[in-house]
């Protein structure tokens, strides 16, 4: 009986861990919410988010499973946030499948005028930098600030695994984190950022990373990809 009863105890406090593992997946602690934190997505629903210009639709290849928010496949298109973001940390966690690509933007756009969230939004690449073509690429690659500069490090994770991404947001001022090491700074609205869009394939688009206030995005390249813990701070 003794053996019965330490047992039962060890099942019910490896339940009680269990539990409270899965329970800081898309929570606010009391702390957090003292200090401004909202959450993106709360692990259940996609309320907050829609398709890039229309602003009432949610695809289907977008689903939410096991407490992450989706790509299942192509043709989900990109979502962005309903509400613009100005000054901000936005903190997410993302996982990329084998061969696959997505991106998050910030400043993005709905004007009419663009058809796509890149054309006003700056990124921070999502890659599995070892399979994809764009891997070669070294402003590709996970973490960068895409097309733009190489990551000042290479801190990405391997596929299947969780990377933890911070991006911080603030008059201008922009730092990339991945895995806790900051991949990309650098200021919007400066000679050295219209040097930097000058050099790359965003050369043509006058508007992109001009916008001072707009639509976080996720961003679907064809590739299955999950997010999770996406929470944001106004700064």
């Amino acid at each position: 009986m003794f053996n019965t009863l330490k047992i039962s105890i060890l099942a019910c406090s490896l339940i009680g861990l269990i539990a409270c593992y899965q329970v800081k997946f898309n929570f606010l602690s009391k702390e957090e919410k003292k200090e401004g934190w909202t959450l993106l997505f709360d692990g259940k629903t996609v309320l907050g988010w829609h398709i890039f210009q229309k602003p009432t639709t949610m695809n289907p290849q977008w689903k939410v499973e096991d407490g992450t928010l989706t790509l299942t496949g192509k043709g989900g298109g990109d979502i962005v946030t309903n509400e613009e973001y100005e000054n901000f940390e936005l903190n997410l966690e993302w996982k990329i499948s084998k061969n696959g690509n997505s991106g998050i933007f910030f400043n993005v756009s709905e004007d009419p005028e663009f058809n796509a969230p890149w054309k006003t939004g700056p990124e921070m690449q999502i890659l599995d930098d070892e399979g994809h073509p764009d891997g070669k690429f070294p402003t590709h690659t996970s973490g960068s600030s895409y097309d733009l500069a190489v990551p000042l490090v290479k801190s990405v994770r391997a596929v299947g695994e969780w990377n933890h991404v911070r991006i911080i947001v603030n008059q201008g001022k922009v730092t990339y984190y991945l895995n806790g090491q900051a991949t990309a700074k650098f200021e919007l609205w400066t000679t050295e950022w219209d040097n930097l869009v000058l050099n790359s394939k965003f050369k043509d688009h006058p508007k992109f990373g001009m916008i001072r206030k707009g639509k976080i995005c996720l961003q679907d390249h064809g590739d299955q990809v999950w997010f999770r813990n996406i929470k944001i701070k106004k700064l």
